[in-house]
């Protein structure tokens, strides 16, 4: 019976190549020693559900419908379609986003064949125990940290360690978890699972939940927050003003209370925001782009850096054939005919590089001769593999160290000169025959070198071309040697590739630091690092985007304001990226961007809509506790709301828009919205003043400021719609048709009082002046606005010091 004698760590492993015992493995279950849990796992539905539901906006609006239910006056239910619709939408896009990333989990967990009561059998990875021995062969994943019993394999740790090229691996060598077998075949032990295994360290460190990094969403949360807070105090007040000051029944008294806060909530706002975000999902959706979590398709659209990993985006992860030069004395085409007779020889094993040759092979046209005579399948040690053909040549294809003497090394090194710094150089050479080992027979005759390198991605090019136009800064960071990314890099078009450093010789944060300013290739990287670098230019004041696919990518992603992996990476990659490509392919990103852009500029000025309501709305309560009544009920706020702010905000918001996103939301919004709700103010306390004037009623009141708000709000539609297209005149004259039509044809509905003369006299004058104030006041503030001065520059002073305190209170471990 044959046993490995390699120390092993644990408890006195098991080390029989028949595999353990049903008793063996039964005793390991219920210690706890398998291999389950060992992956990122997404969302649960119930928490979708939870975090969806549970929320500050949908308890506010709660809350107010179930006073409106006291009241039995059920059509002015009608804002809380806004927070149903809200909520369907946000949890059907996560939940939708959560079953595209679990399947595609799935269809990457292969069963595993494993020795167990002596004989073969096939297991999912989560049922192996400590020390099973498991059969791994070319192409396959290995499932859990093991240690190799027999069997010499050349192992791609790309996923793990970023470095491409493969590793030998031998008896008594140590497997890594995530790690796939490039060629050959073994029998290795498990001798860590679960949580154990290295892929599963690095999960568990990137477990933590990423918060959202969305100006939008902590705008929105902000003016909800400071709405609730100004919404008891108004609504209280007006309440008790209007119940025992004023007269009024209870009913009355909780519908006007209910109208003002239900305006100060920007319920449209929120919904918008979702609706637009839906749509840009969709959109990426139908392109192979799935997008995970919806916000951060407006942090795309402001990413100033952005972090490749070379692996699976600028490379493909496979390689090519870059060069073919003969020695003296032979031609291009006998090296070509010599190299496919060796990788056709062991073809069924073939590895990255052996898959190269053989489509260089079938590329050159070169035929395929006889049988050989003999296969010399690759030796690690050796570092060549071989044949004789059939016409009785022997053939060895390797490094030319472990190949040639010292004289045949500088001829290979001669003809290489004026390859690419980061093509991997192979000889091929002729010999007289081999041993019974393998090992090649008396002096080797070189017939030419054949450089290898990294497939690049035909569209990386121009993707990088797109991202250097639009201004965005991009960094290299791989675990590869620095001087075979700087040169992938440069055949790519990064600018400043030569400016490569090696992360190894970069020992403290410090140091991290100043590379992240000075460098824009990274090599040698380790996954800390990694996330180091992406902390660093995020402190400097970036907003960082970070693209990898592997687990040794999982923490700089998870630390980026956006990360994106590939379907084909990593299950934990995809798990923890905000954007998976599903089709792999790294050019959809400018498609990505361009969406987020569109998304992002059209809501910015659709949001000054919303806004306006809410601002004009907190200050009317104010002016109506002390001086009623409040001129509006649930239901006209409604019309309001859908005429003037709804609608016009979700079609300006569906316009084609690939500007740049630039400064702070709130200040946008704000420079935009704050002159509108002042017009809007003045009017309707003008209008309110009238009532003590005029002989009006309550019914009549509120028509007047029904109209009076509708004027403003067109005004304010027809500045934010400059130019003028089709569209946007279109727009303007179904929002009046729209106002027109509900204070006439459904007046009764919306409890709309007929027009008297003297209410359109007074409509006429106060609407003008309203509007020559908004003007006046919207050109003073779009003009600081756009000097970098005004409200918006206090906006987004307050969004930057509120986006800084979060940063500084995650590194304390607040």
């Amino acid at each position: 019976m044959t046993r490995n004698t390699t120390p092993a760590t644990g408890d006195k492993p098991k080390t029989n190549v028949e595999g353990l015992s049903s008793a063996e493995v039964e005793e390991r279950v219920a210690a706890g020693k398998t291999n389950a849990n060992t992956d990122v796992k997404t969302k649960s539905v119930r928490r979708i559900l939870a975090e969806h539901t549970f929320t500050l906006f949908n308890g506010v609006n709660v809350g107010m419908a179930v006073l409106v239910a006291i009241t039995g006056q059920w059509r002015n239910l009608l804002f809380m379609g806004v927070v149903i619709c809200n909520l369907v939408i946000g949890v059907f896009q996560e939940i939708r986003a959560k079953r595209m990333v679990d399947r595609l989990s799935i269809l990457t967990e292969k069963r595993v064949r494993v020795m167990r009561y002596g004989q073969m059998v096939e297991l999912l990875p989560s049922e192996l125990v400590l020390d099973d021995c498991i059969l791994l062969a070319h192409g396959e994943q290995v499932p859990a940290d093991s240690v190799v019993l027999r069997g010499q394999v050349h192992m791609d740790e790309s996923l793990l360690t970023g470095e491409s090229r493969p590793v030998p691996k031998g008896p008594g060598d140590t497997l890594l978890s995530g790690s796939f077998i490039d060629s050959g075949d073994l029998l290795a032990r498990v001798t860590k699972v679960g949580q154990d295994g290295y892929a599963a360290r690095i999960n568990a460190e990137a477990k933590y939940v990423k918060p959202v990094r969305s100006q939008i969403l902590d705008s929105l949360r902000a003016i909800i927050r400071l709405g609730t807070y100004a919404l008891f105090p108004l609504g209280i007040g007006l309440f008790l003003r209007t119940l025992f000051m004023d007269g009024a029944t209870l009913d009355d008294a909780i519908l006007s209370a209910v109208a003002a806060v239900v305006g100060m909530i920007p319920q449209g706002l929120v919904l918008l925001t979702s609706s637009i975000l839906a749509i840009a999902t969709t959109r990426l959706a139908s392109r192979k782009v799935l997008v995970q979590q919806t916000y951060c398709v407006e942090t795309l659209a402001r990413v100033d850096t952005l972090c490749l990993d070379k692996t699976g985006t600028i490379t493909t992860g496979r390689m090519e054939v870059s060069h073919v030069k003969p020695a003296s004395g032979h031609t291009v085409g006998e090296v070509d005919r010599a190299l496919a007779e060796v990788v056709r020889a062991s073809e069924g094993d073939a590895n990255d590089t052996a898959q190269a040759l053989l489509a260089h092979a079938h590329k050159a046209g070169v035929e395929r001769g006889g049988a050989p005579l003999r296969v010399v399948p690759f030796n690690s040690r050796r570092k060549c593999s071989g044949c004789v053909t059939a016409g009785g040549q022997a053939i060895v294809l390797g490094a030319a160290r472990f190949v040639l003497d010292e004289k045949g090394v500088a001829q290979a090194a001669d003809l290489a000169a004026g390859f690419d710094p980061c093509e991997r150089v192979l000889v091929v050479c002729e010999v007289a025959g081999f041993d019974g080992e393998g090992a090649p027979l008396g002096e080797a005759a070189l017939l030419g070198v054949v450089g290898i390198q990294d497939e690049l991605r035909a569209t990386a090019p121009q993707t990088i071309r797109y991202f250097i136009e639009q201004g965005v800064d991009l960094r290299v960071i791989s675990g590869d040697d620095p001087a075979t990314v700087s040169a992938i890099a440069a055949r790519a078009g990064v600018p400043h590739a030569e400016q490569a450093v090696d992360a190894t010789t970069l020992k403290t944060e410090a140091d991290l630091a100043a590379a992240a300013r000075r460098y824009h290739v990274f090599g040698r990287v380790t996954p800390e690092q990694k996330r180091a670098l992406v902390r660093a230019l995020r402190a400097d004041g970036h907003v960082v985007a970070m693209t990898g696919d592997g687990v040794n990518d999982v923490l700089a992603l998870r630390e980026a304001d956006c990360s994106i992996s590939v379907a084909s990476g990593s299950a934990a990659a995809r798990n923890v990226s905000e954007i998976v490509l599903a089709d792999n392919d790294f050019s959809h990103m400018p498609e990505v961007v361009a969406e987020g852009r569109r998304s992002i500029n059209n809501l910015q000025r659709s949001a000054s809509l919303f806004l306006v309501k809410t601002v004009y709305t907190a200050l009317l309560a104010l002016v109506c506790i002390f001086f009623p009544p409040y001129p509006f009920i649930p239901i006209q706020m409604s019309l309001i709301s859908s005429a003037i702010i709804g609608i016009p905000s979700f079609v300006l918001a569906l316009e084609p828009n690939h500007d740049r996103v630039s400064g702070g939301f709130l200040g946008h919004v704000l420079a935009r919205s704050l002159p509108a709700s002042a017009g809007i103010t003045v009017a309707l306390v003008v209008a309110l003043a009238a009532e003590r004037i005029m002989p009006m009623d309550f019914a009549e009141t509120s028509t007047v400021c029904m109209l009076l708000v509708a004027i403003v709000g067109i005004r304010l539609i027809w500045r934010i719609s400059q130019p003028l297209t089709p569209l946007r005149t279109a727009l303007l004259i179904t929002v009046a048709a729209i106002v027109a039509v509900g204070c006439t044809v459904f007046g009764a509905f919306f409890m709309v009082a007929p027009l008297t003369l003297s209410m359109c006299v007074l409509v006429i004058v106060t609407g003008a002046l309203s509007c020559v104030l908004f003007d006046t006041l919207f050109n003073r503030s779009i003009a600081l606005a756009n000097s970098g001065g005004g409200i918006a520059r206090l906006a987004d002073r307050l969004e930057e010091t509120h986006v800084a305190h979060r940063r500084n209170a995650k590194h304390q471990g607040v």
